[in-house]
Parts: structure tokens; C-alpha cells; sequence
């Protein structure tokens, strides 16, 4: 689980993306169901998003005319989601987290998509609203699955033509707000296990550490593909588990 938690952790630092494996892992190493294992993890990424957040600042790597509106989006809506969470079936939740995470990986392996520049340049009214709208789709996402803003962010701010940077930078502060409001939701209808996130957390903080040095000092395309494999196997071993395709 520790080693587990670390890779998670440079992941998120690294591409913002990996969070989403965490959950997985809970279930597997910790015991933990899988309502337990979301919020748990939602839980510990609110300190990784503080660590990415500093990072990240420090190095000149987050635009807050970019951010702000996403993490409002985030915010208002990431408690929607752990609402709905405690509303849904242990096996719906499968199905859901397993497409995020393949999702996750198609989209790191087809980043070729994206628009070349960012949608609404230098129409800044439309734009915050799109990015409103992005920060919402992250924030519900992370409070209805655990797998944290970034796995959503990421994909649709790139898709949209903003820079990876950028986005990975942003997606540090929409872990922060996402995860707090989604915990709020998790306290008052979910579970959190707070032995376990204690443990976790502090490792995952190590690798975020290690993360956001790696995206500043080196060419992150291998760490990417890496990460949209890594996914891609793990999401349709989850589905394939919970639609019986092992049994």
C-alpha cells in the first residue's frame, strides 16, 4: 500500500493524473470497501494538493486567471458529489471509477486532440464560463468517485487547448477545494478511514515532492505513457472484475 501510495503521489505531482489509482489500491492492500476507499482517498488529496500547490507557485507554473474559476466550479459542486455517492450501488461506483481511469489513459495516449490554441482566447467572459463549467464536471466527478479534480481537469483543460503545464498546475489547487468540499459531503454521508489516509497521506506528499520536480527538469512524454498504460490495465481489470469477465 506504501509503495502504492508513493507512485501515486509522483503521479500526481508529475502529470496531475494517478490519483486515480490510489482507490484501487485501498481496496486491494488496505481491506477497505469501496465507499471507504473513495472517501479515504479524496481525503488524503487535499494535503497532496497543498504540497503540488506550493510546488508548483514557486516555480511560476500556476495562472490564477486560468485557476480561479475552475476551483470555483470545484468547489460548489464536488459535495454534490459525495452526496450522490452515498446515494449509488458499490457496483455502479465500480463501473464509473474503472471509465474514469480508462478514460484517463486513452486521453494521456491521445493528447494529439487537442485544440492548438485555448478555447475563447481573448474572450475572457467565455472563457471563465467554460472554465467554470470544466472546474464543476472535475469537482462532481471527485466527489462522486475519490479520484480527485485532476483526473477530470487535466483531460478536458488540454482537450480544450490550454497548456499541460498549465493544467497540471491548476489541477494542484483543484485537488485542494475538490477533496475539502467532497470530505465535507464524505463526513456527513460517507466513511473515511482516517488510520489509514494518515499513512498514506504522508507518503503520498513525498511523491508529490518528487513529482513536480520531475515535470520541471525533464521531458515528461515516457512518465505519460507510463501513467495511460498504467491506467488503461488497471481500469479494465476493475471493469472486467466487477462485470464477472474473470469469474
Amino acid at each position: 500500500m506504501l509503495i502504492s501510495a508513493f507512485g501515486v503521489g509522483t503521479l500526481i505531482g508529475a502529470v496531475g493524473i494517478g490519483g486515480i489509482l490510489l482507490i484501487p489500491a485501498l481496496i486491494a492492500f488496505a481491506g477497505l470497501e469501496i465507499h471507504a476507499a473513495m472517501a479515504t482517498a479524496l481525503f488524503t488529496f487535499a494535503f497532496t494538493g497543498a504540497a503540488g500547490t506550493f510546488m508548483f507557485q514557486r516555480r511560476g507554473s500556476i495562472d490564477w486567471t486560468v485557476t480561479r474559476p475552475v476551483v470555483m466550479g470545484a468547489v460548489c459542486f464536488a459535495f454534490v458529489g459525495a452526496w450522490v455517492n452515498s446515494l449509488s450501488e458499490a457496483g455502479v461506483l465500480a463501473i464509473i471509477l474503472a471509465g474514469i481511469i480508462i478514460f484517463a489513459g486513452i486521453y494521456t495516449l491521445a493528447r494529439w486532440h487537442a485544440i492548438p490554441h485555448p478555447a475563447f482566447e481573448g474572450r475572457d467572459g467565455a472563457q471563465a464560463v467554460l472554465l467554470l463549467a470544466l472546474g464543476a464536471i472535475a469537482g462532481f466527478g471527485s466527489g462522486l468517485t475519490g479520484v480527485g479534480g485532476p483526473a477530470l481537469s487535466v483531460p478536458l483543460m488540454v482537450l480544450c487547448g490550454f497548456p499541460a503545464l498549465v493544467s497540471i498546475g491548476t489541477s494542484q489547487v483543484v485537488q485542494i477545494v475538490a477533496a475539502i468540499s467532497g470530505t465535507v459531503g464524505n463526513l456527513k454521508y460517507g466513511t473515511i478511514d482516517f488510520g489509514v489516509a494518515a499513512t498514506v497521506t504522508a507518503v503520498e506528499m513525498a511523491g508529490v515532492l518528487l513529482g513536480a520536480r520531475i515535470v520541471h527538469s525533464v521531458d515528461a512524454d515516457i512518465l505519460r505513457k507510463f501513467v495511460a498504460i498504467l491506467c488503461i490495465i488497471v481500469g479494465s481489470a476493475l471493469l472486467g472484475s466487477e462485470l464477472g469477465w474473470f469469474s
